[in-house]
C-alpha cells in the first residue's frame, strides 16, 4: 500500500483521538430537503438502500463507528451483507464492539479496496469522499466493485455553517488561519460542487442526480464553539490562535443570538446520486 499523504495521516491521528465525533455531530440532529425530512442525514443514506428479501450487498466506505452500518443492520434483513471499510483502526474498534459480528469490517482506503470486482450493490458513504485524496481513483474502485446498475450515494459537505453565522465565522476565522493555520489540503474541489461530481461520475455512472439537505440546528454560542472545536481546521490550530478565534467568534455572534440565548444555523450538505453503468 502507497504511503499516507499528509492529510490522510492528520485525519488518521484526528480519528485516533475523537472516536465517534462525525456520528456525534450529525446522527441526533434532523435532516431535511426540497424531497422530505429524515432523522438525520446518516437515514438519508439508509433510506436509498432497498428493504427486500432478495439477496443485497451494502459496502459503507469510510464507515467510521459504524452508525451508519447499525441503522442497516437494525432493519434484520435476512439477506442483507453490510460490509464497512475505514482508514482509522480506533474507528473500526469501535464499530466492531457495536455491530453485529455478521458485519463485515475493514482497515482501508478508498483507493485500493480490497472487496472483489462487481459484487456491491450499494455503496454508501457520509460526510467523507470531499477529503479523499486522488479522488479519480476512489472514483474508479467504486465503480469497480458496483455491479452494474448497482447504486451510489454519499452524503458530502456543500457549506459549512447554515445562515448569517457562517458569514460571521469565515470574517473572524481567516484572518487567524492566514497567520496559524499550517498548509494542508483536503481532497479535490471538485468533490464540492454539482458540476465537479458530474465531471468524477461523468466515467461509469449514469442517472446523476443532487439534493440539498439541510441540517438545522438551534445551540447557544458555548455549544456551537463546542461542536466547531471537533473540526478538522479548528483541530490543527495551535492553542493560542484557537483562543484567539473562541473569543472573536463568541463576541461576533452576540448579535445573532435569539430572545433565549440560541443562535440558528446547523450545517449544509449535499446528496450525490448516480447508478453504474
Amino acid at each position: 500500500m502507497p504511503p499516507l499523504t499528509a492529510a490522510e495521516t492528520y485525519l488518521q491521528d484526528f480519528h485516533q483521538r475523537q472516536v465517534g465525533v462525525t456520528s456525534a455531530a450529525f446522527a441526533h440532529l434532523q435532516a431535511n430537503s426540497p424531497a422530505g425530512s429524515w432523522a438525520s442525514s446518516y437515514d438519508v443514506l439508509t433510506s436509498l438502500v432497498p428493504s427486500v428479501d432478495t439477496p443485497l450487498s451494502v459496502l459503507d466506505l469510510a464507515c467510521g463507528d459504524g452508525h451508519l452500518l447499525g441503522l442497516l443492520a437494525a432493519r434484520r434483513q435476512p439477506q442483507l451483507q453490510l460490509l464497512g471499510v475505514d482508514m482509522s483502526e480506533a474507528e473500526l474498534a469501535v464499530a466492531r464492539a457495536a455491530l453485529p459480528a455478521s458485519v463485515w469490517l475493514q482497515q482501508g482506503r478508498g483507493q485500493a479496496l480490497d472487496v472483489p470486482d462487481a459484487s456491491i450493490d450499494c455503496l454508501v458513504s457520509h460526510m467523507a469522499l470531499m477529503l479523499m485524496d486522488d479522488i479519480e481513483q476512489v472514483m474508479r474502485e467504486i465503480r469497480r466493485v458496483l455491479r452494474p446498475c448497482g447504486q451510489f450515494a454519499t452524503i458530502v459537505g456543500r457549506t459549512f455553517l447554515l445562515g448569517d453565522v457562517n458569514e460571521v465565522f469565515m470574517r473572524v476565522f481567516k484572518p487567524i488561519a492566514s497567520d496559524a493555520l499550517p498548509p494542508l489540503r483536503f481532497g479535490d474541489r471538485r468533490a464540492g460542487s454539482e458540476a465537479g461530481w458530474r465531471e468524477l461520475l461523468d466515467a461509469g455512472f449514469a442517472d446523476v442526480e443532487f439534493d440539498d439537505i439541510d441540517v438545522p440546528w438551534t445551540p447557544t454560542p458555548a455549544a456551537l464553539w463546542a461542536a466547531l472545536l471537533d473540526t478538522y481546521d479548528i483541530d490543527r490550530l495551535d492553542d493560542d490562535a484557537r483562543q484567539r478565534l473562541r473569543s472573536a467568534f463568541l463576541d461576533a455572534v452576540t448579535p445573532l443570538q435569539a430572545g433565549d440565548g440560541t443562535i440558528a444555523t446547523g450545517w449544509g450538505l449535499r446528496l450525490v446520486r448516480a447508478r453504474a453503468a
